[in-house]
């Protein structure tokens, strides 16, 4: 039997369950959405363009106010600060469920984005203290797991709402799990902070952020009606102008928004680059492939429900061995292999489809290759990221990679919805051909970036490494 400190409590298990549901909530509202495109579009009468806000500003507004949000449960309590998050969820999921038109949905999402950076900001930390710090590794994994199965699960799960209610379901479902983890909240998570927190946020640098990512995705989409003029150069300008602020800001300021100290560690660095250009082909194609199956393959929601969960099943029992994969060989070359293998399955798109509807036959085999992809890789970016982090700052490293994450999320889909639009009013084929080209790219490029950036070796080999050379060095 173990000792009496490292015997995991029921009530941890519980903290551990109310905490990450919510968080896969979030997760899963990031994706799910994607496949009610459609629905939205014809109940709402959206444009492609005002359709693309409805998950851009979701993933804005999660990314902006992420390292705020964490700032402020570290001073002010974490179950404090994360059971009025779980709220402002439960009320966006509801307006956005009752929303009467397209930008009423698209406040909708930004007043849901406010409560899901503050779970998933404050979500991993609440829960933590409640087991004993010689286990803590298990609830890190489980949170992971859930986070990572969130978002593969997210367009199956969106698929099925749909099909048993509307797409207004994808959204009323939040709204009871909320409400039962505010009810079960205050009696299993127990209030903790940081108590070298200082609550001092940088709402300047926040501001910052905010604008440039909204700026440069504003003038994506708004390529469609306004061409290449001077109104879109301006705001690229402006976006790139106010990132440039935003990190000089980040530099000298005595309570940075993002803390610049940590991109000395190469493994950190290597994953924000990587895992940015993942993060501009990842929920876009789920967007894409449900513009295929619904626009130009006219497949009922429950058959494209069933065509998605082959690749999530797939990444979802890939995931738990990439993880053990990655602890043994390091990080560098599963995270290659698997955004390789993406990168094989949405060239493939590209090549194989045609006007004929074949889901079964090649859209299903095909995508096999990004469920793969998918499983090496959705989790181990943050892994990765933090694999040469000391503990004390794990949680700003992990808060600064999913912010540069959920920005990439919204600038891709702006992407690709942009692509698809060059080739007529109506989704076709040659338009998502563009798109899958598009991500494809950013899956190639991801590869390589973290070929040539990212350390060789596991990190317990590269602290062995640099144990031994402190050991070598004259004392004398």
């Amino acid at each position: 039997m173990a000792p009496d400190d490292e015997t995991i409590p029921r009530r941890a298990w519980m903290a551990l369950f109310v905490s990450t549901l919510v968080v896969f909530l979030a997760v899963v509202n990031i994706s799910s959405v994607n496949v009610a495109f459609p629905s939205i579009r014809e109940d709402l009468g959206s444009t492609d363009a005002e359709l693309s806000w409805i998950v851009g500003a979701y993933n804005l507004v999660v990314g902006s106010l992420l390292l705020a949000a964490g700032r402020l449960s570290d001073s002010l309590g974490r179950r404090r600060v994360y059971l009025p998050g779980v709220a402002i969820v439960a009320f966006g999921s509801m307006l956005c469920a009752l929303a009467p038109g397209t930008w009423w949905l698209v406040a909708a999402r930004v007043v849901q984005g406010v409560g899901g950076a503050i779970t998933l900001a404050a979500g991993f930390a609440v829960m933590l203290p409640e087991f004993p710090p010689t286990r803590r590794s298990t609830p890190i994994g489980i949170a992971g797991a859930a986070g990572a199965l969130g978002a593969v699960a997210g367009p199956v799960v969106g698929s099925l709402l749909i099909d048993l209610v509307s797409w207004r379901g994808v959204f009323w479902v939040n709204v009871p799990l909320c409400l039962l983890v505010i009810a079960l909240g205050p009696r299993y998570l127990s209030e903790s902070k940081d108590p070298e927190a200082t609550g001092r946020i940088d709402w300047l640098g926040v501001a910052f952020g905010t604008v440039a990512v909204a700026s440069i995705m504003f003038a994506i989409v708004q390529t469609e009606t306004w061409g290449l003029d001077i109104r879109v150069v301006g705001l690229i300008v402006l976006g790139f102008a106010l990132a440039a602020a935003l990190i000089r800001r980040s530099a000298v300021h005595a309570e940075p928004l993002i803390d610049l100290t940590l991109f000395r560690f190469r493994s950190f660095t290597s994953a924000n680059i990587g895992g940015f250009f993942y993060g501009l082909g990842f929920t876009a194609g789920a967007l894409v492939s449900s513009l295929l199956l619904q626009d130009v393959w006219d497949l009922s929601i429950r058959d494209v429900g069933l065509a998605f969960a082959p690749s999530p099943l797939l990444a979802a029992a890939v995931s738990p061995f990439a993880g053990r994969w990655a602890d043994r060989i390091g990080h560098r070359w599963i995270l290659f292999a698997g955004c390789l293998s993406c990168a094989v399955g949405y060239a493939s798109f590209i090549f194989a489809f045609t006007e004929t509807a074949e889901p079964w036959s090649r859209y299903v085999p095909l995508s096999l290759f990004a469920g793969v992809g998918v499983g090496m890789t959705v989790s181990t970016w943050s892994s990765a990221g933090v694999a040469d982090v000391p503990p004390a700052r794990f949680g700003i490293a992990g808060a600064t990679l999913n912010t540069l994450r959920n920005g990439a999320y919204g600038l891709g889909i702006a992407i690709v919805v942009a692509l698809i639009a060059t080739s007529g009013d109506t989704t076709t084929l040659l338009g998502i051909e563009r798109a899958y080209a598009f991500i494809t790219v950013c899956y190639v490029l991801s590869a390589i970036s973290v070929a040539l950036t990212f350390p060789a070796g596991s990190a317990r080999d590269r602290a062995a490494a640099v144990a031994a050379r402190h050991d070598r060095m004259p004392t004398g």
